[in-house]
């Protein structure tokens, strides 16, 4: 059902008294395109789903090309946080901007039985990369639906070990992206790149090890070594992940030099430099024999590690920063202890995704689930409620950080 046009041509008895009253009313109306255009293009995004039932000139500007560009002026958008549980035929966001879960429907490209297992494994700026059980790629923009499969690999790259995908769109050109995929076997790694500007995949580049005998680490640790817990039970020390966080890793952008970022098996911290075609490993956090739950994020620009371990009957959860000039890991953040303390013995996972300066931690296990939101300036940690469908809390695996942005093209 649509709406009336907004403007009037009838004067209501209130406008002409202030008229008469000497007083300047102010409608609406009586702003042109362009105005309209960037005044709404600064509302949250969430409104663009009401634009086009408000009236007909609104619906004509959520479709404009106008107001699209008049979006891609706005510097930044709160983030949304896509949840992932591979069961559920929906787009699950929490919008951290009036903090409420949101459901989307899926893009009709996810919808096609070939896609329909897809599993989301990288965003940048307002895309959504997808990975459907094929190994092609499927970018998406979850707010308008608009979705592009990428050329596949050749068979080759495609039989290549992957280490991580990751996303990178440019601030001088935002209607473009790259997907970055690092892989092959330790020592041996390359990288591939989808150029979105050239719609093609790029040459491989193969990645040389950068040696440094004063790190004091071998890069061919990554063989299993079982051992037992407190428990008495078997732990390897092979790092298990999740389906949904199989190739997590971050990108960085520092002084115009990208670096790609992704846990090896042995949960430590790979370093791959693509400006100077180099790779290496940061130390361990804590001994190889130790249970820990392991995870990275990019906030501000830089990468951070969040660790989940226990320690004296207790769980703490710390976050971590890599410092280059003294090469060792420093603590930033740690969760509150009585919140911590809730996960000890429960063999909790956590999967982690960071967004400006807030990271959202997913922790799941056989006994709990839930989703706490971490503030790194103010150090405000907060559990966010559940997500209801049909009476029942949703269970997410974990998360994914975008830009709600309209104009993001596919």
């Amino acid at each position: 059902m649509e709406y009336g046009d907004c403007k009037s041509s009838r004067i209501t008895g209130k406008r002409k008294s202030q008229e008469e009253d000497g007083i300047l009313s102010f409608s609406m109306d009586d702003l042109n395109q362009d105005v309209l255009e960037r005044l709404l293009s600064w509302l949250p995004t969430s409104t663009f789903f009401r634009l086009n039932s408000v009236c007909k000139r609104w619906k004509s500007v959520a479709a404009s090309a106008g107001f699209k560009l008049a979006c891609s002026h706005v510097p930044s958008r709160d983030p949304w946080f896509f949840m992932v549980n591979p069961h559920i035929n929906q787009s699950i966001i929490f919008d951290s901007a009036d903090r409420s879960w949101k459901k989307l429907h899926h893009p009709p490209l996810l919808k096609k039985h070939s896609n329909h297992n897809s599993m989301p494994v990288a965003t940048s700026g307002g895309l959504v990369c997808f990975r459907n059980v094929t190994g092609n790629f499927i970018i998406c923009n979850l707010v308008t639906g608009s979705c592009r499969e990428l050329p596949p690999l050749d068979p080759t790259q495609r039989n290549q070990t992957l280490h991580a995908i990751v996303m990178n769109t440019s601030s001088e050109y935002p209607s473009s992206y790259k997907l970055m995929l690092i892989s092959g076997e330790l020592p041996k790694l390359s990288c591939i790149v989808y150029n979105s500007s050239i719609g093609c995949w790029e040459e491989e580049i193969a990645l040389s090890r950068k040696v440094d005998d004063s790190l004091g680490f071998d890069l061919n640790d990554d063989n299993a070594v079982y051992f037992l817990n407190k428990a008495g039970n078997v732990v390897a020390t092979n790092m298990q992940r999740s389906p949904s966080k199989q190739y997590s890793s971050v990108i960085t952008n520092n002084n115009g030099e990208e670096t790609v970022y992704f846990l090896s098996s042995s949960g430590k911290v790979v370093v791959c430099n693509l400006t100077q075609k180099r790779f290496f490993e940061y130390p361990g956090l804590l001994p190889v024999y130790s249970e820990y739950s392991i995870d990275m994020v990019e906030c501000g620009g830089e990468m951070l590690v969040v660790l989940l371990s226990e320690f004296l009957e207790s769980a703490s959860l710390r976050v971590w920063r890599y410092d280059e000039e003294i090469r060792s890991w420093q603590q930033i953040a740690a969760m509150p202890p009585a919140m911590s303390h809730e996960w000890f013995g429960k063999k909790v996972d956590i999967n982690c995704v960071g967004a400006g300066h807030r990271i959202l931690i997913c922790s799941n296990s056989g006994e709990l689930f839930s989703y706490v939101l971490c503030d790194l300036v103010t150090n405000e940690w907060v559990e966010l409620p559940k997500c209801c469908m049909n009476g029942e809390a949703i269970e997410f695996m974990s998360a994914f950080s975008f830009e709600p942005r309209i104009e993001a093209s596919v």
